[in-house]
């Protein structure tokens, strides 16, 4: 899941950030510039911001299994997209990272088959802390620090960077404003 998100995360960020000067190992970075010649940026710049925004679900670990199932359709673009312009083993690759992603998925058969089974799902009984309405804004501040880097990129790449570190800090420390809600609902009242 990790090596996935960060996977699509670089990768659309690449693509984005001014000058393409931002680290991913997955390319090409010139997808925009290349798919511009068939009027087809704004649809390239859409698939880069769906790379940031499902590896940003993947990575961040909160909204992980939405991250999962939004993979499956932008991997199939990818994959259609590197067969019809023939990019060589680039297919072969995005097909391998599509498998590991169905993998994922199917390592949640039990959760997801309520959507075509008569069956109820009950969740194993942890003590895992919900999620709680602060921890989901921490989160959400996370994803809009990181998109905001991408848009001063343009301007103080330093500052662009810092954006996304920060980004990526917040939402990932967004559980523990759901455990700090969690203790507090469970703590005894004090004494007046």
């Amino acid at each position: 899941m990790v090596f996935l998100g960060a996977t699509f995360f670089t990768s659309g960020m690449a693509k984005l950030y001014a000058g393409h000067h931002f680290p991913g190992w997955i390319g090409p970075v010139w997808l925009i510039e290349k798919l511009q010649a068939y009027q087809l940026g704004m649809y390239a710049a859409f698939i880069a911001l769906s790379q940031v925004i499902t590896g940003f679900l993947l990575l961040t670990r909160r909204f992980w299994l939405l991250g999962a199932i939004g993979l499956v359709p932008m991997l199939l673009n990818i994959l259609l997209i590197t067969i019809s312009q023939q990019w060589g083993a680039t297919s072969y690759i995005v097909g391998v990272l599509l498998l590991m992603d169905l993998a994922l998925l199917l390592s949640e058969y039990p959760r997801l088959r309520v959507l075509w089974a008569d069956v109820a799902y009950s969740p194993p009984t942890t003590l895992q802390a919900k999620p709680t309405l602060p921890g989901h804004l921490l989160w959400s501040l996370g994803i809009l620090l990181v998109i905001s880097g991408i848009l001063v990129s343009y301007q103080a790449l330093s500052l662009s960077y810092w954006l996304v570190a920060g980004g990526l800090l917040l939402a990932w420390l967004s559980p523990l404003a759901d455990r700090r809600k969690t203790v507090a609902t469970f703590l005894p009242p004090t004494p007046s």
